[in-house]
C-alpha cells in the first residue's frame, strides 16, 4: 500500500510513522502533518439462487480469468453493501437480483479485504455475461465446477448456501471457517 507517496491534500512527501497517540504507524504528511488512513477494500457480492441453481460467472479478468466465481467486486462509495452486491450482479451477469440477507462476513487479512457476501434470488430469469465475464450460467448444486472456482472465499460463500437452502428462521451470517485466512488458489491453466 505504499504507491501514495505525496499527499493529496498539500503536495507534501509522505513517511510512515507513528503518530502521537496512536499505536499504529500511519503514511503521515511531513508537510501538514495530515494522516492517510490505509484500510481494508470492501467486498459485496452475491450467491443468486433461482429454481434450486446456482448463478456463476466465468471471469474475463485477472486474477484468475477463466475460473468460476459469485457476482462480486467492490463497493463503490455512496452506495449501500446491497445496493453494490445489485450492481455487481447487474455489471457481471446482467442479473437483476432480490437481496434476502446476509449470508458471510469473510476477513482476507493478507490482501486487506473484507467481504460482505448476500443471499439472494433472481428476480427475472435473463442473465448474460457482462463485460467482466466470459460466461454465466446457472448450476445445480451437483454440477458447480468446484475445482474451477476462482477464490477460497467463494468456496466458503457456496457451501455456506448451500447448508442453509430450504431452511426456515433468520439468516445468521457466517466467518472465516475456523476463523483462519483463506490460502490463495494456485492459478490453474485457465488463469495462465
Amino acid at each position: 500500500m505504499e504507491a501514495l507517496r505525496y499527499c493529496p491534500a498539500c503536495g507534501g512527501r509522505l513517511v510512515r510513522r507513528r503518530p502521537e497517540g496512536d499505536d499504529h504507524d500511519r503514511l503521515v504528511c511531513d508537510a501538514c502533518g495530515r494522516i492517510h488512513y490505509e484500510n481494508p477494500k470492501l467486498v459485496v457480492g452475491s450467491v443468486c439462487l433461482h429454481g434450486g441453481r446456482v448463478l456463476l460467472c466465468r471471469r474475463a479478468i485477472e486474477p484468475c480469468r477463466g475460473r468460476w466465481t459469485i457476482p462480486a467486486g467492490f463497493l463503490e462509495l455512496g452506495e449501500s453493501p446491497e445496493e453494490g452486491a445489485a450492481r455487481e450482479a447487474f455489471e457481471e451477469a446482467r442479473a437483476r437480483i432480490r437481496i434476502e440477507g446476509l449470508l458471510a462476513v469473510y476477513s482476507v487479512r493478507r490482501i486487506g479485504q473484507v467481504q460482505l457476501i448476500y443471499l439472494s434470488r433472481l428476480a427475472a430469469p435473463e442473465i448474460g455475461p457482462g463485460p467482466e465475464s466470459l460466461e454465466v450460467a446457472l448450476f445445480d448444486w451437483p454440477a458447480i465446477p468446484w475445482d474451477e472456482l476462482a477464490f477460497p472465499t467463494v468456496h466458503w460463500a457456496l457451501r455456506r448456501a448451500k447448508a442453509i437452502d430450504g431452511r426456515d428462521g433468520p439468516l445468521v451470517p457466517g466467518t472465516n471457517p475456523g476463523g483462519r485466512d483463506p490460502t490463495p488458489f494456485p492459478p490453474g491453466p485457465e488463469a495462465a
